[in-house]
């Protein structure tokens, strides 16, 4: 089934469809569920807060022994729960002033673990506006891997070579991941549309240079190197792992294929179940469909807004597409698998399949 078939046999008549959102609104608004949630996000910004300490003193405490690559290991987990903390600020699910929202983000985001918070802001906010859309979603454009087969036909150089094994690829590229946010954020301060770049550019050079020198200066090369491997491997997986179920392996979109706000959100994303543990594992991003409708509702909403949600597809007939954690990564190999079928096999191809839903 292509893309366009698809959202057009889940998708009425375009009349009325924004009425199906607001609608929808109206029922999520009822139940409270945007409203903020203080005590929560105190919690959780004081548990990682500690948690970062806490890496950072056993580094030291633990110093010249290769047992510092466990250190590195758990800091790869924290570095990566302050991202999802990070991501949850820059949505404004903490903190309704924007003035207030961009000096935590930066805090955290720029001093704290080297992502650049103005860089990745504006890059996330274009693909909540159109998710999984091959032209104006970021998170989809070609680069190392192609995400479609008309993508793939147009590959040169490395894409090319790459995409014939792209979903054998995938997770080991997924270890360099985050030495690329770093570079990505750094990269973007040339670009005038940044706010503020001096001060995204000091937070952020200021972030490596102590990051650099507290490796060098507590450890000998050698295990500051391997540190630095395990630390930036591991964390660039983790975050990789956490944002692959989202999007990968559901629709893509071009051109004017453009659905109402509803469909757009809820057919181009998955949700993955699961208990506690996926909910702090993924950063509450396993409920990625009320995620995107609702960019601004709080993390722990989002599981009670499920039932409503999914109820109300059920009603107005939109397919909701949920799988397990195991599964979501599946189809996502899948995916990869089939859309690099042109530079295995050149010439005509099938469609590439999509989740049923």
């Amino acid at each position: 089934m292509t893309t366009s078939a698809l959202v057009s046999e889940s998708t009425p008549p375009r009349r009325g469809a924004d009425g199906d959102y607001a609608r929808l609104l109206r029922r999520i608004s009822d139940a409270g569920l945007m409203n903020r949630r203080p005590v929560y996000y105190a919690v959780r910004l004081s548990l990682v807060g500690i948690a970062f300490a806490a890496g950072w003193a056993a580094f030291v405490l633990v110093g010249d022994s290769w047992w510092t690559l466990l250190v590195a290991a758990f800091m790869a987990v924290a570095f990566a729960q302050i991202a999802l903390v990070m991501h949850d600020v820059a949505h404004r699910q903490v903190f309704r002033l924007r003035q207030r929202t961009e000096i935590v983000g930066r805090i955290v985001g720029n001093a704290g673990i080297g992502l650049g918070y103005g860089w990745w802001q504006d890059k996330h906010t274009r693909h909540h506006a159109n998710p999984n859309h091959e032209e104006l979603d970021p998170d989809v454009a070609p680069d190392i891997l192609v995400w479609s087969q008309q993508q793939a036909r147009a590959s040169r150089g490395l894409a090319r070579l790459l995409g014939r094994a792209q979903a054998y690829l995938f997770f080991p590229l997924l270890l360099l991941e985050g030495v690329n946010l770093h570079v990505a954020g750094v990269r973007a301060l040339r670009n005038r549309s940044v706010k503020q770049r001096g001060l995204e550019g000091a937070l952020l050079f200021a972030h490596f240079a102590i990051y650099l020198a507290a490796l060098f200066a507590v450890l000998p090369p050698d295990k500051a190197l391997a540190f630095f491997a395990v630390h930036q491997g591991l964390f660039g997986l983790y975050m990789g792992c956490i944002f692959a179920p989202n999007h990968k392996g559901m629709p893509t979109l071009t051109g004017d294929d453009r659905p109402d706000y509803l469909r757009r959100q809820v057919l181009t994303s998955r949700n993955v179940r699961g208990g506690a543990l996926t909910d702090i594992a993924l950063g509450g991003l396993n409920y990625q469909i009320e995620h995107h409708l609702f960019p601004s509702m709080p993390t722990p909403n989002l599981r009670h807004a499920q039932v409503i949600v999914r109820d109300y597809c059920s009603e107005i007939g939109v397919a909701y597409h949920e799988t397990g954690l195991i599964a979501s990564y599946r189809e996502a190999l899948r995916h990869l698998h089939h859309v690099g079928a042109p530079l295995r096999n050149p010439g005509p191809e099938a469609e590439v399949p999509q989740p049923n839903h």
